[in-house]
């Protein structure tokens, strides 16, 4: 394409303190959202008829860290297909050669609400189990695919009014075949399992805990393990839940093991004393979903020893959970991922970036008339 029709077709607005740079196509900017890995803003598609949400990742290109985020955002969003996954519609870069590429924008079905917000409604048991039940099926294709999220969170959770459920943000998810210690900061702190905050090895129910914090939220209206760092992160999990087994404590090492076995020792409560009948909704007469249900299952999801918490496969066929049990959304081919040494490899900034500018001019080759061929055409109707 040549270089003045390539500028005719974008056009600059502000939107808050960053400009974006976007096709014509899309109009009406207005931010919606900010985060670590970008600036997100919903507009109108022209061509899709409908809105979305356009994400211009921040800096992608500042360090080695970034970069490598932006790849493997770009590359899972690219193969990830199921409907409890955000959807990618488009990927565009204004700048017109590798030498001048520095800004990415992806453009995501948009959705009306984040989590944050829906924890501070009231809701029924269809709801509060539909809400979980989604959660964990949008999780259980990602781990097929090898994926682990690690930074599941109310604010990357998000949902539309008739409560259907999405989840977004895979700049830190990482697939499962590295076994590295992740860093105590990866995962936003409130819904960091004890495996993270202890620096032990993890596995794919380190996600499950994640959604027994989230879950636990929507039933008090507030935070579970309101941390203020790691250590103290840890505090609150011991003094709610109880000291762990010693059979847990020699799994540690040595200096952490020290640390802990050093903290005074709590007994814990009881999930009925945590959870009390009072903070649930009435029991439910239509799908007999009860307050004693939800509790069974959160006892399962917040349990400090990995090994012995409920996995996302278990979860999905509890009493709580499996009224809504589908097949065909529970059992979706799991997405090939191109690359499975995606989180071994490493690069430098500018070979990061030649990478994404690839993917991003790939992406647009694939695209004709602004409509991607071979999306499910569910992807073009209208959002209201």
């Amino acid at each position: 394409m040549n270089k003045n029709k390539r500028d005719r077709e974008f056009y600059s607005v502000d939107v808050g303190d960053s400009t974006f740079t976007v096709l014509k196509r899309y109009q009406n900017l207005r931010p919606i959202g900010s985060g670590a890995q970008g600036i997100v803003c919903s507009a109108y598609d022209q061509i899709l008829e409908r809105n979305v949400a356009i994400k211009k990742l921040s800096r992608p290109f500042q360090n080695q860290t970034h970069a490598k985020r932006a790849y493997r955002e770009l590359v899972l969003m690219k193969c990830v297909n199921h409907k409890n996954i955000i959807g990618l519609l488009n990927v565009f870069t204004p700048q017109k050669s590798l030498e001048d590429f520095q800004d990415v924008y992806l453009v995501m079905e948009l959705m009306d609400a984040n989590l944050c917000q829906v924890i501070q409604m009231e809701l029924d048991h269809e709801r509060l189990s539909y809400l979980l039940y989604q959660m964990l099926c949008g999780i259980k294709h990602l781990h097929g695919a090898g994926i682990i999220h690690r930074d599941l969170k109310p604010s990357n959770i998000v949902v539309k009014s008739d409560c259907t459920l999405k989840i977004l943000d895979f700049g830190l998810a990482r697939t499962a075949a590295t076994g590295l210690l992740m860093t105590p900061y990866v995962v936003t702190r409130y819904y960091r399992a004890p495996e993270v905050i202890l620096g032990m090895g993890y596995q794919a129910n380190v996600d499950v805990w994640s959604v027994g914090c989230i879950v636990a939220e929507m039933i008090r209206g507030s935070v579970l393990f309101p941390g203020t760092d790691h250590i103290d992160q840890w505090n609150k999990v011991i003094e709610q839940l109880g000291t762990p087994s010693q059979d847990f404590l020699m799994k540690l090492n040595h200096s952490v093991r020290t640390y802990v076995e050093n903290r005074p020792r709590y007994a814990g409560y009881s999930f009925e004393k945590l959870f009390p009948d009072v903070l649930f909704p009435a029991d439910s007469d239509h799908n007999k979903l009860k307050a004693s249900q939800a509790r069974d299952l959160l006892s399962k999801m917040l349990v400090i020893d990995a090994s012995k918490r409920i996995s996302v496969e278990e979860a999905l066929h509890h009493p709580y959970i499996n009224v809504w049990y589908d097949p065909a959304e529970v059992e979706a081919p799991p997405p090939k991922i191109p690359d499975r040494t995606l989180d071994e490899r490493e690069h430098t900034v500018e070979e990061w970036k030649e990478l994404i500018y690839k993917e991003v001019i790939e992406w647009e080759e694939r695209t004709k008339n602004g409509v991607i061929r071979g999306q499910p055409t569910a992807l073009a109707q209208v959002q209201q």
